[in-house]
């Protein structure tokens, strides 16, 4: 829920009005939420949407498709980013039932298989303006005030995770035998798993240093962006390594490290691409 809680000092009456309406159901697990940004021609360019918001007075008709939507199957509520005449961006609540609003196929990924992640569809959806969240016009605002916080998010789990494989590579190597010895008596295994466990601690600190600027309200959009790349770069080569230490077997899916290997390319794409955070990071650098 803190995931889409707006900065109740901009918009109290709002938000005290939209907690009595939808948070009590979100925080007992009745209603399930989810984000529709991403369009097929959209991506983490939000300035680039084309899902519609026509004002018609007391309502908006929306029309346009998202994809890549994380619980797009099952949400009950969907906030939604459109696009206004004037080119302003605003955020809408969707509810399921909306005459109009459809939902495509479940999407068929190489990993996260748990997760439903579908493509939505808007024809002339009907959306009062009581289901406006915020004010008209500053729906990018509001996402890029939340991203920061989704990606330090992504960026603790991409550490964790990665603190997870090492810990599976580790008790594997120290049991399984080649040539007569134990895989991790090799100096090559021993300098790799060194290297990793180093560089597994020092995106540890890292991690923990944003998130305490963040938790204290300090703009951390840079730092978090830092975080995100590099904390999921990282899960992405340490689980391509410590594959390798498996051999053979590595390559099985009844072996956790081949789930933890597919699992992990989607890490540097979602919620923003490895490049997307190098360019946030160099215009906070004034490039």
């Amino acid at each position: 829920v803190d995931y889409f809680t707006i900065h109740a000092g901009v918009l109290r009456e709002y938000v005290q009005f939209t907690e009595k309406r939808w948070l009590p159901k979100c925080a007992s697990g009745e209603s399930i939420l989810a984000v529709a940004m991403t369009e097929p021609g959209a991506g983490s360019d939000l300035k680039s949407l084309r899902t519609s918001a026509v004002d018609k007075g007391d309502h908006f008709v929306v029309n346009g498709q998202k994809t890549f939507i994380s619980n797009g199957q099952l949400a009950d509520l969907i906030i939604t980013a459109v696009k206004h005449d004037n080119g302003t961006i605003s955020l809408v609540m969707i509810e399921e039932g909306m005459k109009g609003f459809e939902r495509g196929r479940n999407l068929d990924k190489i990993g996260l298989k748990a997760q439903d992640t579908s493509e939505l569809y808007f024809n002339d959806v009907i959306v009062p303006k009581t289901n406006l969240i915020g004010k008209q016009g500053q729906g990018f605002r509001y996402l890029m005030q939340k991203l920061a916080q989704e990606r330090l998010v992504l960026a603790v789990a991409a550490v964790e995770a990665t603190r997870l494989v090492q810990t599976i590579t580790l008790q594997y190597i120290k049991e399984r035998k080649a040539f007569g010895q134990k895989i991790g008596s090799f100096q090559n295994t021993k300098f790799k798993m060194a290297e990793m466990a180093t560089e597994l601690e020092m995106a540890q600190v890292f991690c923990d240093k944003v998130v305490m600027e963040h938790m204290k309200g300090e703009n951390t959009t840079a730092e978090a962006s830092m975080c995100k790349w590099y904390a999921t770069e990282m899960q992405k080569r340490h689980t391509d390594e410590c594959l390798q230490f498996f051999g053979g077997y590595g390559y099985m899916m009844e072996y956790p490290i081949a789930r933890a290997y597919l699992d992990a390319r989607i890490q540097t794409i979602y919620a923003g691409t490895t490049e997307i955070m190098k360019e946030i990071i160099g215009r906070s650098l004034g490039l």
